[in-house]
């Protein structure tokens, strides 16, 4: 079979190839490194040979110490990214219009964690946290970056896989990739690291990415964004775009990436794999094939959020977001095609998992394969006329997440994680060791006990706008700058869950803001106690 390459032959500077779906050039296997700390067999052999070689004797390689039992055979993982994703657009979290029954099926089999949150509101550095272990300002990557030059030799979530012997893929965006201009050249679209911008060369066995049209495909599209007298053309960029497009899934980056999934789990079945499946749909410019834009259609029948008059008159210029209705120029009529287009790309991407799962159903993979479906953070659709990433509302930094492990109970979980938490987490159920210079918890116990909770507050950042979030049970407690100079928000979620009424200049609050406040201060203080200065 062949494979394609993105660039002119030969090696990226880290020795690993990069590959675009759909164009060809014979593949090449970088055979990954054992560590000298696994145990003998997984040393001198790796652990796919280590494996194997037990299983015929009737011997098991050794866990690393203090890891759960490592399974008779090795888990693998497929990990399963949505791009720009709020849980709210999911029938499965309670959405009635956008129908998603492919990632229904896997929350009926899996855990639904219902307040899951990201550690920074945009695609950077949400991407760069989870894959090295670090919150965003212990690494000081607050952009679209890499963490490797703050990370040093240290091993990324799928790295440390691939230096215990498993084949390592990604396919699309994992680390953070330009969307639409870098699916549109077939790369991330920034001009340094080899075209390859936030990626890590050093996490991956092979390296695939999936070009596609974005705005520029045939159909009917608008530019719903700035536009209000409806003479702008259909534009790319960061830039509320709907394409209801000719030709079918395969047109699409989507569409390309979930058939290198497939043909991945077919051909690396019979060997341990770490497989990261990055879909770049419902991100910006809002593109699908027809049929998915059906049953929105028209478009004046979606509904939009409860607006109030007034709403933003109590919160800190800091916390209204970067989007709005306002500043977007968009009237009623763009706002409900803005949704309807968003839902038809959710459903579009819903139906790529529904490929990949069925691939691995196919392969008979799915008694040994966990599989964690999540959004590197959320997204507003009109509520409080905020639109897109970047608030720290629940809307913009709360996240979808489905972890399915096998022999596990299907269940809700309503207790506080963080995507942080993926990397020791899976590293614990494989049976691996988990590196406590780690920032996460592990979750695994809750896959059994969804009332387990590791953490009374969650915890993200935007960047952007200084912004630092903590979120518990019931009170949601943000503050713009680390001195709080650019002002505060506070909601109580039990009494005002779509958080209209902010408390924190209520006299009655004060105390409760004090506290939050020096918890802050101590939460920030914990994120810098971290083993990567003089890296």
């Amino acid at each position: 079979m062949k494979r394609g390459f993105l660039t002119a032959p030969g090696r990226d500077r880290s020795g690993t190839f990069v590959r675009a779906c759909g164009q060809t050039r014979p593949r090449t296997r970088v055979l990954p490194p054992f560590p000298p700390e696994s145990c003998f067999m997984l040393r001198h052999l790796g652990l796919p040979l280590a494996w194997a070689l037990a299983a015929g004797c009737g011997l098991l390689a050794c866990p690393a110490e203090g890891a759960e039992s490592a399974p008779a055979k090795p888990y693998n993982v497929l990990f399963i990214i949505s791009d720009d994703l709020t849980s709210n657009a999911l029938s499965c979290y309670g959405n009635q219009v956008c129908e998603t029954p492919n990632l229904d099926a896997l929350a009926a089999s899996g855990t639904r964690f219902t307040r899951a949150y990201c550690q920074g509101t945009y695609c950077g550095p949400s991407r760069a946290s989870f894959m090295s272990g670090y919150y965003p300002h212990a690494t000081g990557v607050l952009g679209y970056t890499s963490p490797r030059p703050q990370i040093g030799d240290r091993a990324t979530w799928a790295e440390h896989f691939k230096n215990q012997g498993y084949y390592t893929a990604r396919v699309s965006k994992i680390f953070h990739m330009g969307v639409p201009g870098g699916i549109l050249i077939g790369g991330d679209g920034r001009d340094h690291n080899d075209y390859n911008g936030a990626d890590d060369a050093r996490s991956w066995t092979e390296r695939f990415n999936s070009p596609g049209p974005e705005w520029q495909a045939a159909g009917d599209g608008e530019t719903l964004e700035g536009n209000p007298d409806g003479k702008k053309p259909v534009v790319g960029g960061n830039t509320f775009v709907v394409v209801e497009a000719d030709g079918g899934d395969l047109v699409h980056s989507d569409g390309k990436t979930a058939a290198k999934a497939v043909e991945l789990i077919e051909q690396h079945q019979d060997e341990p794999f770490w497989l990261g499946v990055g879909f770049v749909r419902p991100h910006v410019p809002f593109v699908a094939p027809r049929p998915y834009y059906e049953p929105f259609l028209p478009y004046e029948k979606m509904t939009l959020p409860e607006k109030r008059e007034g709403d933003w008159q109590d919160i800190p210029k800091a916390g209204i977001n970067y989007k709005t209705s306002r500043n977007m120029k968009m009237d009623i009529r763009r706002q409900k095609k803005a949704i309807g287009g968003y839902y038809a790309s959710v459903a579009f991407m819903d139906a790529q998992v529904g490929k990949v799962l069925a691939a691995l159903r196919r392969a008979r993979l799915e008694d040994n394969t966990i599989v964690i479906f999540t959004s590197d953070h959320g997204y507003h659709l009109g509520e409080h006329d905020f639109w897109a990433k970047v608030s720290l509302r629940d809307e913009s930094s709360q996240v979808p997440l489905i972890i399915r492990v096998p022999g596990k109970e299907p269940a809700v979980c309503h207790s506080l994680t963080e995507l942080l938490d993926l990397y020791p987490t899976v590293a614990r159920l494989c049976g691996l060791d988990v590196p406590p210079r780690l920032q996460g918890k592990d979750i695994s116990p809750m896959l059994d006990d969804p009332s387990y909770t590791v953490r009374e507050t969650a915890f993200s950042v935007a960047p952007m706008r200084k912004g630092f979030l903590l979120r518990d049970d019931r009170w949601a407690y943000i503050q713009y700058g680390e001195d709080a100079a650019g002002g505060i928000e506070l909601f109580d979620t039990k009494h005002d869950p779509q958080q209209f009424e902010n408390l924190a200049k209520a006299p009655e609050h004060a105390a409760r803001v004090a506290r939050f406040q020096q918890q802050m201060a101590e939460k920030l203080q914990t994120v810098r106690d971290h083993d990567l200065a003089g890296s």
